[in-house]
């Protein structure tokens, strides 16, 4: 199911207008995903443990995870009251949290919270609670926290009305400036930023079923947030995580940098056997790029949060997969073990491959994910879906165990997040380019596209990077390893490619019919490899 952002907030840097942490337009189309999930189910009142003071300790959400799936579960909640519930985009983005009453500051450390109002598409209440000296305190709901702007909500709202998420600021970028550092609202979505960088991607708590027709949408129902002291580098926020299949206690530790990262661990408690879940998700958008440019007549010349899908293995080879806008659903398994690391990023960092004034796609990072300890036996799965516009989220990413996790079993997963520019991953030569032409001397005269011509492509590879650079006027250039798990690879080249420090390579494939070829590339010098592996999946129809 294509996800428009709905569950991104933050000023969106493709709405210059909008306030900072107001969601735009595009941010909003389809938040119902954070709230569909409970639209048909009962109301009934939050755990009234989630609206009290009480001793916390490390293993406090644990404890309360842990219960909480002892149970069956209950998603439902009040109705929200009908000057917040017949809001509309406007008057629910006019709706803003008063900067001069963030908590935190009153320790003297770098963090400042702030809270996002209920309403619009995100009816679902979730409680605050600040945590200082051992103790929990939950965070009052009071409209003077909030300036309304032209929105006029007319009578009292309730004490207990609670919020719709939370956001972080820091001086991320100045010292002298508290810059938005990381976001939660919406489900179990979260996404933050490093310096310089612009909202794109977004990661999760959890995937459930998300390659099914009824995707689960695990939600946050409380956060826990640790009052920093004055000398903190880092901040702490639990959250307490609740679905129809699962629940959970998370622990994240955001460190702002230049690569922020989010440091997380989570204990799970699932009610039944999970066999579809989904670890560290990542969601992003591809509408168009390098490789197909045939959706849009739009002038910009790609479009796009995260253009590549990054893999460590365990075995330690580093692999790239571009991203695709695909006809149909296509989704990829990589199948590893223990694996050092996944993600979706955004290499293409020139201003020219965009010509986006407003929206900066230059600037957005990629999420890259660690893990912490060994995650066993799975694969870390993409799943591509095809979209006519720049709005919706079309690309998933997650890690699935091979074993399915067994119903009332805890499971203890920890990984590190960071949003990166992708330069300093590895040291290897990378994947710069990829694009596909037909199989013919450039300037040639082009044949009709008919389904016997679609069966040959040329595939050209830009590696860069790394040694490359070193080896630019060798007599020898490095030796190719390709190869396609159908059809047959008809010919190869090599040309050095000084603009990006490296090579071109053209591999050019034939399918004799229908059918998918996976296609692979690296350079090697001897024994020694001198790049990341390109993969590719090739369909003809």
């Amino acid at each position: 199911m294509i996800r428009a952002k709905g569950h991104h907030s933050g000023i969106d840097p493709s709405d210059a207008t909008a306030p900072m942490g107001a969601p735009s337009r595009r941010d909003m189309m389809s938040g119902l995903a954070a709230a569909g999930l409970a639209a048909s189910l009962p109301a009934a009142a939050l755990a009234q443990d989630e609206l009290r003071s009480f001793p916390f300790d490390a293993a406090a959400v644990e404890r309360r995870a842990q219960a909480l799936a002892a149970q069956p579960f209950d998603g439902s909640f009040p109705p929200l009251p009908a000057p917040l519930a017949g809001l509309d985009y406007d008057a629910y983005r006019d709706i803003r949290f008063r900067n001069d009453h963030a908590f935190l500051g009153e320790s003297g450390g770098p963090f400042r919270l702030q809270l996002f109002h209920r309403g619009f598409l995100y009816p679902r209440p979730v409680a605050v609670n600040l945590v200082r000296d051992g103790i929990s305190t939950p965070v009052k709901y009071d409209p003077a926290l909030f300036d309304f702007g032209r929105t006029r909500v007319e009578g009292p709202l309730p004490s207990d009305l609670n919020f719709a998420g939370i956001r972080i600021h820091a001086p991320l970028n100045r010292p002298d400036r508290l810059d938005e550092l990381i976001v939660f609202v919406g489900a179990s979505y979260f996404r933050f930023l490093g310096q310089d960088q612009l909202y794109g991607l977004s990661a999760r708590g959890l995937a459930i079923g998300t390659e099914g027709d009824k995707e689960e949408f695990p939600f946050f129902r409380a956060f826990y947030v640790e009052v920093p002291p004055a000398d903190a580098k880092a901040l702490t926020i639990h959250a307490l995580l609740d679905s129809p299949s699962i629940a959970g206690a998370y622990r994240f530790t955001v460190e702002p940098g230049r690569n922020t990262t989010v440091r997380v661990s989570a204990t799970l408690y699932p009610r039944q056997e999970l066999s579809s879940v989904g670890i560290a998700p990542l969601t992003s958008m591809f509408f168009i790029g390098e490789t197909d440019r045939g959706h849009s007549d739009d002038y910009r010349p790609e479009l796009h949060d995260s253009d590549g899908l990054q893999i460590a293995t365990g075995s330690g080879e580093w692999l790239w997969r571009p991203l695709d806008n695909p006809q149909g659903r296509r989704i990829s398994t990589f199948l590893d073990r223990d694996p050092k690391g996944f993600g979706l990023m955004q290499r293409d960092r020139a201003f020219a491959s965009y010509q986006d004034l407003e929206a900066g796609y230059e600037r957005r990072p990629g999420y890259f994910v660690e893990p912490d300890g060994a995650w066993g036996e799975g694969s870390v799965v993409l799943m591509e879906l095809p979209t006519d516009n720049e709005t919706a989220d079309n690309i998933v990413a997650f890690w699935r165990p091979r074993q399915p996790y067994p119903a009332g079993k805890p499971v203890r997963l920890a990984y590190t997040i960071s949003a990166h520019t992708g330069d300093d991953l590895h040291p290897n030569g990378k994947v710069m380019n990829t694009f596909i032409a037909e199989p013919a001397a450039s300037g040639a005269a082009r044949r009709a596209a008919d389904a016997h011509a679609l069966r040959s492509r040329r595939f050209l590879i830009d590696f860069g990077g790394g040694e490359l650079g070193k080896s630019l006027g060798d007599a020898a250039p490095p030796e190719i390893v390709a190869s396609a798990s159908a059809g047959r690879i008809t010919a190869t080249s090599i040309v050095p490619n000084p603009h990006i420090g490296g090579y071109r390579v053209a591999l050019d494939v034939r399918l004799e019919g229908a059918g998918t070829a996976d296609l692979r590339a690296y350079l090697k010098r001897g024994d020694q490899a001198l790049t990341e592996t390109w993969s590719y999946p090739w369909s003809v129809a």
